[in-house]
């Protein structure tokens, strides 16, 4: 390759990189500001709105607004069924789940196809962008207000399909960035691509990479966040302001994505430059390799991608394989485990925060603000705590596990210990506004650095050469186990009425994966992976089909 086009191809590569950071920086207000802030809070509102008080189920709960009082109880008609009002959220949000893994795992081949990966991103943000302006034209007192339900499991389904086709970009980018760094500081062929250096190389440039995206995304949301406090402070967090802050980050996801779309790779056989690269003729291979029969090439099509990414999902949990990857599959239960524990601890803290501590959407906001604030810098943080002792990815995994299930289990004691019986003080235990913020910090220095071990430990125990395929088993057990949280949270609050016993479950939900992470031996996890792999080469396969 000339000079002429090395310089090309460090120019196509920040181009394309920043279309990559674009989308990030578009998409995560969503999840900042919409899905773990003001979605869950706007759709308790939404049932609030429509609800009415226990027992006789006759005076509206608008009646009772701004009442301190934990034992009154709002309940809302959904067809047959009264449902509690902050239950109505957590049902939402496990349905749209659950949607959501069946869309990932049914799209995993469709992405995998180059010619259709840009379309398909660009198909995703345009549903949960929409899907979020929509709530905008819709009024909670409107009779068709359980629309806001099915807009929001719009929102979330666009939301995570589309992150996972834009993860799917980032090998090619950590691959590239390597490749004109190469080219320039040295001759071609310097680095062999085979070489134990290399590959830690590229592991440093794909967490970089990946960070950088993280910590723009987490930027994004604060900075929206900062501007909705504007409208929802005058507003004194009525259910328009909330309506406003959510169409906010659809129309913020909807213009940033814009520039994505035009500077993400487009793959074809011929580039603007009459050169086509490395990464599109690999790409270009495995789809050639994944879509041929012994009578020669297939013609590519959508539905038979969904049934085989299906088949394949059903090739990788046989318990044959799952006992040549041991270390691999137990990490994958404790993932299983934890993501839905570390999600449903941020909605259920959010909720209780509303419809317990009655606090106003404005000091919700400064939760919003403080928790990824502090991700940001526990992320950065734990690194420098790793190197001064020590530390294996694993055994940060467990410590940061530890720390976070003492946030549930302070909620637990404001049960024991409350308000004293004369009504002096407001007791302790997560019964007050201070303490949810000092909680909003430590939480997030927790998870924020939980998301990158997490990733890191699990490169770590995957077969070399399969990185997509494994990752999008690791994007499955996220989105399959979700619901579950959410879901046993309503079900606790339904019962009992009050929805601090469900910290007792946060609890024990941490807990019982502590002994999971504990029997993964990380190293035998990478030498069974090299040994699976090489396997895989002797026997004439890359994918297990």
């Amino acid at each position: 390759m000339s000079d002429g086009q090395h310089h090309v191809s460090a120019k196509r590569y920040r181009r394309e990189l920043w279309g990559w950071l674009s989308y990030a920086f578009a998409s995560e207000v969503f999840v900042i500001v919409s899905l773990t802030l003001f979605l869950p809070i706007c759709l308790e509102q939404f049932a609030r709105d429509n609800g009415y008080l226990l027992p006789d189920k006759t005076v509206p709960c608008s009646s009772a607004r701004g009442t301190a009082d934990e034992d009154i109880r709002c309940v809302v008609k959904l067809g047959w069924a009264w449902v509690d009002t902050a239950s109505f959220s957590l049902y939402v949000y496990s349905i749209s789940v659950a949607l959501q893994a069946i869309t990932v795992i049914s799209m995993g081949g469709i992405a995998d196809h180059p010619p259709h990966r840009k379309p398909l991103l660009s198909a995703f943000a345009i549903l949960g962008s929409v899907s979020s302006l929509l709530f905008l034209l819709l009024p909670s007192s409107s009779p068709s207000w359980p629309l806001s339900g099915l807009l929001a499991i719009f929102a979330n389904i666009g939301f995570g399909a589309s992150i996972v086709v834009l993860n799917a970009y980032l090998p090619y980018l950590a691959r590239a960035e390597l490749a004109s760094s190469v080219s320039q500081s040295g001759p071609p062929g310097s680095l062999d691509a085979d070489s134990p250096e290399y590959a830690a190389l590229l592991s440093r440039t794909t967490s970089r990479i990946s960070s950088l995206g993280i910590a723009l995304g987490y930027s994004s949301g604060i900075l929206l966040l900062l501007v909705t406090l504007i409208p929802v402070t005058k507003m004194q967090g009525s259910t328009l302001a909330l309506r406003l802050a959510i169409g906010g980050s659809g129309a913020w996801w909807a213009v940033f994505s814009v520039p994505a779309i035009f500077l993400l790779p487009s793959v074809s056989k011929q580039n603007e430059e009459g050169i086509v690269s490395e990464e599109q003729e690999g790409l270009l291979a495995d789809v050639d390799a994944n879509t041929s029969s012994p009578r020669g090439p297939r013609a590519w099509s959508a539905g038979k991608e969904i049934i085989a990414a299906w088949k394949r999902l059903g090739t990788m949990l046989r318990w044959r394989e799952i006992k040549r990857l041991k270390n691999t599959f137990r990490y994958l239960a404790a993932w299983f485990i934890l993501s839905d524990g570390f999600t449903t601890i941020t909605s259920t803290a959010l909720l209780f925060a509303k419809t317990t501590l009655h606090l106003p959407a404005s000091s919700l906001i400064l939760v919003g603000v403080l928790t990824p604030s502090a991700g940001i810098l526990g992320a950065l943080l734990w690194p420098i705590l790793q190197r001064r002792f020590t530390w294996s990815n694993l055994h940060v995994i467990i410590l940061l596990v530890s720390l976070a299930s003492l946030i549930p289990a302070y909620g637990c004691l404001g049960l024991f210990f409350g308000a004293s019986k004369d009504g002096s003080g407001n007791g302790w235990g997560l019964r007050t506004a201070a303490e949810m913020y000092v909680l909003a910090v430590y939480f997030g220095a927790v998870y924020g650095a939980f998301q990158s071990y997490a990733r890191a430990l699990y490169a770590e125990l995957i077969p070399p050469g399969e990185e997509a395929r494994w990752y999008g088993l690791f994007s499955i057990t996220d989105k399959s186990s979700s619901f579950l949280g959410p879901l046993i949270v309503g079900i606790i609050a339904d019962t009992t009425g009050n929805i601090r016993y469900a910290f007792f479950f946060l609890v024990v939900m941490l807990w019982v994966a502590l002994p999971v992470l504990w029997g993964v031996d990380a190293v035998q996890g990478r030498l069974d992976a090299q040994q699976y792999q090489a396997q895989a080469v002797d026997e004439g396969r890359v994918v297990l089909d």
